[in-house]
């Protein structure tokens, strides 16, 4: 039978869906020093952002070269040293489409928070404030938005702000990219005029943060940074630094560069919204990387 272990979680109904097709799931968290040893007893793990499967643990299961398959849960692969798999004969696949609409309505949601002071007035009237007249915030409509990274997720979130009548500026890595119903610019122009600034960029291993204090400095000071995509692309001390001197309005975070996070200076400074790598919490996205899974695992064993 074909053991599938799922290290970080999954919808239980994919969880049952695999075991009616014979597929034996082993649901468990392996610890950075045990992962490589569970690895070398199953054909196909299945991670999501928690676990990282690196070269000295795919090292670890080519002692048997039982592992077939690995499979991201979600978007990006930087937690999954796949150049390496891939040469030695382990098939590295994800679900890039499952989360998309989940993502950009999170990286939305904190638009709306930081435009409105969500965040600080929850505290302060927490603690028997009332603070009305220091909430003076922004509308969405008629702002610009620029959005780094125009894959699904950066489509989902344009097409969402265009229906709240923003203006959608787009920059993407790949120069012959283009995105019908959306504004093409710079990275240079998107930082000097949008408003809101959401990032929707993978992280390649070892890769310097792509918005540092530079980056920060092009920016006006009454935009907005969110950031869905991964931790590492922002430079988190320069982005506290620009929060701190005033060079930047706000900034939305979901994701951080070592997670769990220990930067509880950025999570609890007054113009941050913040949440903990949530983008693709929600049981429709789960559900859909669920059968994504299902589907990818099935095809593969066929």
């Amino acid at each position: 039978m074909t053991k599938v272990l799922v290290t970080d979680g999954m919808e239980k109904n994919a969880v049952n869906e695999l075991k009616k097709h014979g597929f034996e799931v082993i649901e468990k968290f392996y610890s950075d020093e045990e992962l490589g040893s569970a690895l070398k007893d199953v054909e196909v793990v299945v991670v999501r952002s928690a676990t990282k499967v690196r070269e000295k643990h795919l090292n670890t299961a080519l002692e048997t070269k039982k592992l077939k398959l690995v499979i991201r849960g979600g978007v990006g692969i930087d937690n999954i040293d796949s150049k390496f798999a891939e040469a030695n004969g382990i098939k590295v696949m994800n679900t890039p489409g499952a989360s998309a609409a989940a993502v950009a309505e999170l990286a939305l949601a904190h638009m709306f928070a930081l435009a409105r002071f969500i965040p600080i007035a929850k505290v302060t009237m927490s603690e028997g404030k009332w603070e009305k007249k220091n909430y003076n915030g922004i509308e969405i409509s008629g702002k610009t938005l620029g959005v780094v990274g125009m894959g699904r997720i950066g489509v989902e979130l344009g097409t969402r702000a265009k229906a709240l009548g923003m203006d959608v500026l787009y920059y993407d890595v790949r120069p012959s990219l283009d995105v019908p119903g959306f504004k093409k610019a710079t990275m240079d122009e998107i930082l000097a005029k949008a408003d809101f600034v959401s990032l929707h960029i993978p992280l390649s291993k070892g890769q310097p943060a792509i918005i540092g204090a530079n980056e920060l400095a092009k920016m006006k000071k009454t935009a907005y940074l969110i950031n869905c995509a991964r931790g590492g692309v922002v430079d988190e001390a320069a982005l506290l630094a620009a929060l701190d001197a005033g060079q930047l309005a706000g900034a939305g975070v979901d994701v951080f560069a070592e997670e769990p996070t220990n930067n509880i200076a950025l999570s609890k400074h007054s113009k941050v919204s913040v949440t903990p790598h949530i983008g693709a919490q929600t049981n429709e996205a789960q559900e859909r990387i669920g059968a994504e899974v299902i589907e990818i695992i099935r095809k593969f064993f066929s």
